[in-house]
């Protein structure tokens, strides 16, 4: 069987699984607070995975192994600001937001900031699911758009009929099973990750060891013969160029702080306070690892292949895995990694619907009747997932990945500061909010566009800007609560 089919082979079953897999999860939704958030039942082992998956998905396995590939290890401060954030969220604020999502009896990320912020709640229900719904659906038609690519670069299937196929993978259990399978889905994907993330670097080590034609048997040799850079920690620069470039990459730190509501979302829906536990350890546990292991593939791929030996960067870790594992184990990797990677789409997928139907929808359309909500929610999340699809193809693809690019720092760090105020300041109220989400929002894309992201990166001047709003405006408007 040649490589090709063995992997197409292989993708298929690994495909398979995955939507039994959903939709006999989907069976246990009864009502729309099993579609919406799984009932805030998920045991830890389950969020913990789901959230990683969710949060790193071809970022860990394609993106990051690639920039170590192609910078070296400067790339590093970009993995340690990751690594930080994600150990501050899960440290301190998971089991906050699962006490708080339970207090309030929240569904979505926005229902729980309406209800604790009660005399602002409207406004800031329709400003928050408005923004989410418009940047994280155009997100998932950028994930249809990255799965035709990959399907196209590993088979040369025409991207359009790429696109289709990994439209039809993930909605139909998305649809059925909402949340609830969208969590569970991740398991797998989530431990096919991090198996590939931890073997794969140690087989990666005995094969240099023992094939002395490889470009270098030694990474560390293999990034000073690179390039000049490869070997920097500051890619060559310095004063105040190594400093900016230092602050570029950490500054991904600020996106995890609570304000990314795909993974917020997986706090919230955790069972209870021992769970909570047991879900921090394993999701630290995981990133620590998983960054190690992604670095470290990178730049065995360099070791290997050499610098600029392949046309995509993107595609070192699956060239890595299939040149250093037998054909049939490197088939079930590297088809995980696309799996990964293209079901980022049902997490973004489900939060844009259950925004859209329960903060939106369902504000002007009162039903009672729990089963009808349940069948609006999933008519919902059949039509936008048709839509993004629609809007993948016809749009171009600048438009999309350019919009793409506002949510780190416009949505994941906007959002940010208002929850960690809200957990922290007693003071903070509604209309100070509302301030700093319409003020983020505006002035990350005004930076943006103007070009000024190219000399200070969005994500760290838009966490302050945000931030002074939000005091400022905590001092200037009096709460009606108070």
């Amino acid at each position: 069987m040649s490589e090709n089919l063995q992997l197409a082979s292989v993708m298929i079953g690994y495909m398979a699984l995955l939507i039994g897999w959903g939709v006999f999860q989907g069976r246990k939704v009864k009502n729309n607070a099993d579609f919406a958030i799984a009932g805030r039942t998920l045991p830890g082992w389950v969020a913990a995975l789901s959230e990683r998956a969710t949060g790193e998905s071809s970022w860990a396995l394609l993106g990051l192994p690639g920039a170590a590939y192609a910078m070296g290890i400067a790339e590093l401060w970009t993995a340690i600001g990751c690594v930080l954030g994600i150990i501050a969220a899960w440290w301190l604020l998971a089991w906050r937001l699962r006490d708080e999502a339970e207090k309030y009896s929240a569904n979505t990320f926005s229902d729980y900031l309406a209800k604790r912020h009660g005399e602002m709640g409207k406004w800031i229900r329709l400003v928050s699911s408005s923004t989410i719904v418009f940047f994280f659906f155009l997100y998932v038609g950028a994930q249809f758009l990255g799965g035709g690519k990959t399907l196209d670069t590993m088979f040369g299937i025409d991207p359009k009929w790429g696109m289709l196929i990994t439209a039809l993978v993930i909605i139909p259990y998305t649809i059925y099973g909402g949340f609830q399978s969208v969590v569970y889905t991740d398991v797998i994907q989530s431990l096919v990750m991090i198996f590939t993330l931890t073997v794969g670097p140690i087989v990666g080590f005995i094969y240099l060891a023992n094939h002395p034609e490889v470009y270098s048997q030694s990474i560390v040799v293999a990034l000073e013969n690179a390039s000049p850079t490869h070997a920097s920690l500051f890619n060559g620069l310095k004063g105040a160029a190594a400093g900016m470039f230092l602050v570029g990459g950490f500054s991904w730190f600020f996106g995890y702080l609570g304000g990314m509501p795909q993974l917020t979302m997986r706090f919230m829906a955790i069972k209870d306070a021992k769970q909570a536990k047991m879900a921090r350890n394993i999701g630290i546990s995981w990133t620590v690892v998983a960054y190690i292991g992604a670095m470290l593939l990178g730049m065995i791929g360099l070791a290997i292949f050499g610098p600029n030996t392949l046309t995509d960067r993107e595609y070192v870790m699956p060239a890595t895995i299939l040149k250093i594992f037998p054909p049939a184990i490197a088939s079930l990797l590297i088809t995980g990694a696309i799996a990964a990677m293209i079901s980022t789409a049902d997490s973004l997928l489900i939060l844009s619907s259950t925004e859209l139907s329960e903060n939106i929808v369902k504000q002007f359309r009162k039903v009672a009747d729990s089963r009808v909500v349940l069948r609006q929610s999933r008519i919902i999340t059949a039509l936008l997932a048709i839509i993004a699809l629609t809007i993948a193809y016809i749009s171009p693809q600048k438009i999309i990945f350019t919009l793409v690019s506002y949510v780190w720092a416009g949505i994941g760090c906007t959002f940010s500061v208002v929850i960690l105020l809200t957990l922290f300041w007693k003071k903070f109220h509604g209309k100070a909010a509302l301030s700093a989400m319409v003020a983020g929002l505006v002035f990350t894309i005004v930076w943006i566009s103007t070009g000024m992201d190219k000399v200070v990166t969005a994500k760290l001047v838009n966490f302050i800007f945000t931030g002074l709003v939000a005091v400022i405006a905590t001092f200037i408007f009096k709460s009606e609560n108070k």
